[in-house]
């Protein structure tokens, strides 16, 4: 009975270091410079390559719920350009991001990633080498930003929603060389999380560019006329307002060109100095710095303190021991108060006693028992046990 579980827990085990062990093949990637790169997480690779699956163990459904952790080797979180979304554990996931010259001259950048299985926690990791080159077209003087209200970033990143946006802009700028430079959720430029209520994006920003200048339609977004009526929350009025619509809704009021042609509007030149390090160079911390002595910030911070509470315990120690006996005192003379103060208030009282028993005037006749007012008279109520009540009337009067 012992040998069957002990194999049967031997047998685990070994599942469980598969799935710890288990790992795909490095993959290359070759994103360029100046455009967006989108990789896709293949969710049928990484469930294939599970433990469970290789040695027949069981058979997974399509349906497992799979989430990944994507991090630059090394380090434990990506590299500043490139991003990572998965909005479910059954949704598609992407690596998503736009290179620039800096990333360029590090070279190539190795992606760790690894896939977990909710159900069994198994884990497959794969490699994902990086080999960042420079594009063609790497200098697109203009460019355009756009913001799609009705899109999340993950709805944006495939090849087919990129073309169809793309063919829309086509129309608007009349041109056909056109590059997506970067793709940007709004919640990664502070914008608002959306209610949970259907039909609510959280929005995407899309920023395209072109060698060629923008044209009439685009210059029109900025002119006064529809600046003034997007101050006033109103659509402006434009003649390629309905390109995109109604597959892409775009906020015309939110469009941002930018002139890169002309070395004034190249965007702004660090200058090295203080806290601007120069390409390639690492910060080196000075050595000779002078030493400081903590002492007066002791003494300040531990022991006045020390000092103020030690004088208050003396404080109330003098109060609560050495002015005892004058506290008794004081509470013997008040006890002396309260007795010659009752002491007098019964003295008092037994004189009026005295008084009223020695004086001699008539008891009033009113106070007597059975008074009559008319005849002076007064009748004992002990003499008749008869009730009146019940006399005759005549008899009564007589």
């Amino acid at each position: 009975m012992a040998a069957p579980r002990l194999v049967w827990t031997l047998f685990l085990a070994v599942v469980f270091l598969g799935g710890l062990l288990a790992a795909l093949p490095d993959r290359n990637v070759y994103p360029v410079t100046g455009e967006i790169f989108v990789h896709e997480l293949e969710r049928e690779l990484f469930q294939d390559a599970f433990p469970s699956v290789h040695n027949n163990v069981e058979e997974i459904p399509p349906d497992v719920p799979i989430t990944f952790h994507a991090r630059l080797l090394g380090y434990p979180d990506l590299p500043r350009w490139l991003r990572y979304i998965q909005r479910g554990p059954y949704e598609t996931a992407f690596l998503y991001g736009s290179p620039t010259a800096k990333e360029k001259k590090a070279g190539r950048q190795t992606i760790e990633v690894k896939a977990y299985n909710r159900h069994t926690y198994e884990t497959v990791k794969q490699r994902i080498i990086f080999n960042i080159g420079s594009s063609p077209d790497e200098q697109l003087p203009y460019q355009a930003e756009f913001f799609v209200k009705n899109r999340d970033v993950e709805e944006v990143l495939p090849l087919e929603a990129q073309q169809l946006f793309q063919q829309g802009v086509d129309s608007i700028w009349d041109q056909d060389d056109l590059h997506i430079i970067n793709i940007t959720s709004a919640l990664d430029r502070g914008g608002r999380v959306p209610l949970p209520i259907e039909g609510r994006k959280e929005g995407v920003y899309i920023k395209v560019g072109s060698i060629y200048p923008f044209s009439d339609c685009l210059v029109a977004t900025k002119s006064l006329d529809n600046e003034a009526r997007c101050n006033m929350e109103q659509q402006p009025v434009l003649a390629c307002h309905d390109r995109f619509y109604p597959v892409l809704i775009i906020d015309w009021c939110n469009i941002t060109l930018m002139d890169l042609s002309s070395p004034s509007t190249a965007g702004p030149v660090l200058i090295s100095g203080d806290g601007v390090l120069e390409d390639g160079s690492e910060f080196e911390p000075p050595t000779d710095a002078p030493e400081k002595t903590f002492l007066y910030d002791y003494l300040l911070t531990i022991l006045l303190p020390l000092l103020v509470a030690l004088l208050l315990c003396l404080f109330l120690t003098y109060i609560m021991c050495c002015r005892r006996e004058g506290l008794d005192k004081r509470d013997m003379a008040t006890s002396d108060i309260q007795m010659v103060h009752h002491n007098t208030i019964h003295g008092n009282t037994e004189e009026l006693r005295h008084m009223a028993s020695s004086r001699e005037v008539p008891q009033p006749l009113s106070t007597l028992p059975m008074f009559n007012v008319r005849t002076g008279e007064s009748i004992n109520p002990m003499q008749g046990r008869y009730d009146s009540a019940h006399v005759p009337l005549i008899l009564d009067q007589k």
